[in-house]
């Protein structure tokens, strides 16, 4: 199972990073699988933990891929870290073995802390068009603009429907993004 996360790491001077990511779960274990290079990848490497984030502002996942990494922190307890201030909930992680690849390694961790900070009420349609418009922006230069405009045409249907301020917010972030991308494509 893969679930949709945000991850939040630091480095070993305490500087705190945020990154949306997928996280493979394996019955008690945590897969995080960050691209080389990343500073998720260096962060975990340098100081052996991450810390999850369950959230259901999709603006923090749309945040991260358009510059807007300034969401408020809070520190964790069992582990050097911080989690995302309004996360419904979270786990803080330990690394317990990397399958290394020139890729994208495998960070195979534990949890050794969950905490359920609020009660979670389910996605909307628009939470989970951000959701999906967010992984295609992460891969801009990987897919054809064909293939993201058709997506981007589908998912705006449920978003046109359900959505509220944040996510509409969201969605123009990653539009916004979309849309630089496309010119840059003309100009090139």
């Amino acid at each position: 199972m893969i679930q949709e996360v945000i991850i939040t790491t630091q480095n070993a001077e305490g500087v705190s990073h945020i990154a949306p990511m997928g996280v493979h779960i394996i019955d008690d274990e945590f897969i995080i699988l960050p691209f080389r290079p990343s500073i998720t990848l260096n962060n975990i490497l340098q100081t052996e933990s991450a810390i999850i984030n369950y959230c259901d502002d999709v603006r923090i996942f749309a945040g991260c891929l358009t510059g807007r990494r300034d969401w408020p922190l809070t520190a964790t307890e069992k582990i050097q870290g911080h989690f995302i201030s309004s996360a419904l909930a979270h786990k803080e992680l330990k690394l317990d073995r990397i399958e290394d690849d020139e890729t994208r390694p495998k960070l195979f961790c534990k949890a050794i802390h969950s905490v359920n900070h609020a009660p979670f009420q389910g996605f909307n349609r628009a939470q989970y068009a951000v959701l999906e418009a967010a992984i295609l922006v992460s891969r801009l230069k990987m897919l054809s603009i064909e293939k993201i405009d058709s997506e981007i045409e589908y998912l705006s249907i449920g978003l046109n429907k359900t959505a509220g301020e944040k996510e509409r917010e969201a969605w123009s972030w990653l539009l916004a993004l979309v849309k630089t991308h496309k010119q840059e494509l003309t100009q090139a």
